[in-house]
């Protein structure tokens, strides 16, 4: 699903972001029984999607249906042309901070139940952060003791509150919970900001 994600600081000092996607479900095809039923429904499930608000908060989302792979290139041409007129644009990756959720474990391998907690994280983070601009969750993975999860986020400090909330909310043992922050280019440079005070180094291994 091709996405274009960019942003603009308006002169209030509000971050603002605008992106738009494509969704196509044509691969769903090969397991449909009736091919020209299916067609039919998967032409009216193709659909330009444009999302917008301010970085931290529930965006607004309008939609085009019935769009074809051709008038798909159209939108997204028109969509960023509009948004660079109006001062938007996309960000660097190194205008970008990671932010390192990691959840202690009780075994130093991981169990069924710390797989279920990956899973239930990496659902959790994305829909909240990805609908409020606030980045993505890029990868996850377990270390000797730890689960992490990276996020590339243009604002890091509302990133690290909406984690802290999510995890609450969503029962993802938050009381486990350590959050980092690193620089795009310097993910060795971890810093810790929640809990604290820090009582031990952050890492990732």
């Amino acid at each position: 699903m091709p996405i274009v994600r960019m942003y603009k600081t308006d002169n209030k000092g509000n971050k603002l972001f605008r992106e738009a996607w494509y969704e196509d479900p044509i691969e769903d095809l090969a397991d449909a029984t009736d091919a020209e039923s299916s067609e039919e429904e998967v032409d009216a499930q193709r659909q330009f999607v444009v999302n917008h608000g301010t970085v931290g908060h529930v965006s607004k989302t309008s939609q085009e249906e019935n769009v074809s792979a051709e008038r798909a290139k159209e939108l997204f041409a028109g969509f960023i042309e509009q948004s660079t007129e109006d001062g938007y644009r996309e960000l660097a990756d190194d205008e970008q901070f990671w932010v390192i959720a990691q959840f202690a474990l009780k075994t130093k391998e991981g169990t069924d139940r710390d797989i279920s907690l990956q899973t239930n994280a990496r659902r959790e983070f994305s829909n909240h952060l990805a609908w409020r601009g606030l980045g993505t969750v890029e990868s996850s993975d377990f270390a000797p003791w730890k689960l992490n999860l990276r996020i590339l986020t243009p604002d890091a400090k509302t990133t690290i509150n909406a984690l802290k909330t999510i995890s609450r909310d969503a029962k993802l043992d938050p009381t486990k919970l350590r959050i980092a922050v690193a620089p795009f280019n310097a993910l060795d440079q971890l810093k810790q900001r929640h809990p604290l005070p820090a009582t031990e180094p952050f890492t990732l291994d």
